[in-house]
């Protein structure tokens, strides 16, 4: 456990307000903790003080007893609640991980997005095709035998190509003798671009 929620535990403890399964690991980390054992030690004494001051506080002058709460409260250490958002974590850690396994990933691919610029080719069946410069070229009188995608260049399409065609952060142009047997689409936008990942993360781990 942390020594600042053991902080934030002894106070609910002291107030009675601390559920019994923390209690039991409140009193597991004070037995392994000699810092929060004596911090423990100091605010059940500070309580013991403060509240023997209110049952004698009939018995006190009203300026002594205004001095001695000062004294009091001033000794106590600042009290720190949970925020909501902390509860409902400690509530839902299932929820917790997956939005944060989302987060990451989403912060890594658009991390990667618009990063280096390089052409990347890839498909089952290249041997037709012909790259020149930032261009790459299905030519007419050919096919290309399942998907075929292209990163950060222009896809001339004259020929066949026997699967889908997809081209991420570039351009597509058609022939009119060109054939495209499954779908076609361009992704240039980093959203789109996260769930074609997303995507064809899924469908490796599938196969």
């Amino acid at each position: 456990m942390n020594c600042n929620v053991a902080t934030v535990w002894m106070h609910d403890y002291l107030d009675g307000e601390l559920p019994q399964q923390d209690v039991r690991e409140l009193k597991a980390h004070l037995l392994e903790c000699p810092s929060c054992r004596t911090k423990f030690e100091q605010l059940d004494r500070t309580e013991s003080l403060l509240s023997s001051a209110m049952h004698a506080r009939g018995s006190i002058e009203p300026e002594q007893s205004e001095r001695l709460n000062e004294r009091i409260m001033a000794a106590l250490p600042k009290r720190r609640r949970q925020s909501p958002w902390i509860s409902w974590v400690r509530n839902h850690p299932a929820a917790t991980v997956a939005a944060l396994f989302l987060f990451v990933m989403l912060s890594s691919f658009l991390s990667m997005w618009h990063q280096g610029g390089e052409l990347i080719v890839r498909g089952q069946d290249l041997q037709s095709v012909v790259i020149q410069g930032d261009k790459v070229i299905v030519p007419a009188g050919t096919k290309v035998h399942g998907d075929l995608t292209i990163e950060n260049g222009i896809a001339e399409v004259q020929g066949d190509v026997d699967g889908n065609l997809t081209v991420i952060d570039g351009s597509l142009q058609l022939a009119s003798t060109a054939h495209i047997a499954g779908s076609s689409r361009t992704i240039d936008r980093a959203l789109d671009w996260f769930w074609y990942k997303v995507t064809e993360t899924v469908s490796d781990i599938a196969k």
